[in-house]
């Protein structure tokens, strides 16, 4: 067996061993505390969190490096000075990520002091869902790249052409890409300041510093593949393996959101007898599956929302494709 047909099998069993740990440590960690599935006691998985804070911080440094690639691509090494511009605009953009975020935490800290801690957690965890249900809006995503990508490629062309006919100067030209790429990070971070403000609030900054660790550490992996050693990654699979990650901690949030309202009586709490015998504890840990029927219809519609999504969006791509298809007969 040579290097190359083994190398597929090394990463194969080494996703296979992760899956099978995840899961056993969700068997276990739910079994040992015994869960948390009645929404009038608010139960905490700091674990969980980190791992759901971390796949959408690696989510979201995915896209940013695919846009970042993007706009960087064909560059020659004639160019090298603009493509340092983007990665130093990039840099800017990350540090104003992280300033956005302290003065998230500022505002919050202020609203703490006229508002109830249910009543803020509640709130926040709104904002959070809804960041969540654009990134994970198949419809909205593909108006993303079709939009986003395009407005960054001809604002990259049209620079390089004003800089070829001398209507604008080198330094002109250079800001103009640092622009470019302070913009393809600073909205991927502003959405992961948004997202994680509930989280801090319930618990607090040592689980959000370790999963945006985490999905720091992941995107730089991928980051270095792409832009220093210049390999093709299967991004495609990455971005759909990293979705279905996100649907359940979309659902998650959902199942946890419905808790807080009930905490917060927001909204009533109606459970199912029945259920309350099936579901088991680590359920209600992990994955914020209560027998109540408040938080279920509210992940189902989540749910849909995705799904619905989705088939929208193939629809739509069907119809462009016949009605192209119907241009060229």
């Amino acid at each position: 067996m040579n290097v190359k047909s083994f190398s597929p099998l090394i990463i194969r069993t080494a996703i296979i061993l992760a899956v099978l740990l995840v899961f056993s440590a969700f068997v276990w960690q739910g079994y040992s505390s015994g869960g948390a599935p009645d929404p009038e006691q608010a139960g905490e998985n700091r674990l969980a969190a980190t791992l759901d804070i971390g796949i959408l911080v690696f989510r979201e440094g995915l896209e940013c490096v695919l846009v970042l690639s993007a706009i960087t691509g064909g560059m020659v090494a004639a160019q090298t000075a603009q493509r340092r511009s983007i990665f130093i605009g990039a840099g800017v953009g990350f540090i104003a990520t992280l300033v956005t975020w302290f003065i998230a935490v500022g505002i919050l800290k202020g609203l703490a002091e006229n508002i109830s801690a249910l009543n803020l957690q509640a709130g926040t965890g709104l904002l959070a869902i809804v960041v969540l249900l654009i990134v994970m809006n198949w419809f909205f995503h593909k108006m993303y790249w079709s939009g986003w990508i395009s407005i960054h490629h001809r604002k990259k062309k049209a620079l390089m052409s004003e800089a070829d006919t001398s209507q604008i100067s080198k330094t002109s030209l250079l800001w103009g890409m640092g622009l470019l790429g302070f913009s393809s990070l600073y909205r991927e971070g502003f959405e992961v300041v948004l997202f994680l403000q509930d989280y801090n609030l319930k618990m607090g900054g040592d689980v959000v510093l370790g999963g945006a660790l985490i999905g720091l550490f992941l995107t730089g992996i991928v980051a270095v593949l792409t832009f220093m050693a210049h390999k093709r990654l299967p991004y495609r699979k990455m971005l759909i393996c990293t979705g279905i990650l996100l649907g359940v901690v979309l659902l998650v949030m959902v199942g946890e959101q419905a808790q807080e309202m009930q905490l917060a009586a927001w909204i009533p709490t109606t459970k199912i007898g029945f259920l309350a015998k099936i579901i088991p504890d680590w359920a209600g840990l992990w994955f914020s599956i209560f027998p109540t029927v408040e938080t279920l219809v509210a992940q189902f519609l989540a749910a849909v929302l995705v799904v619905g999504s989705y088939f929208l969006s193939k629809a739509l791509n069907r119809s462009e494709m016949e009605g192209r298809e119907g241009l060229d007969n």
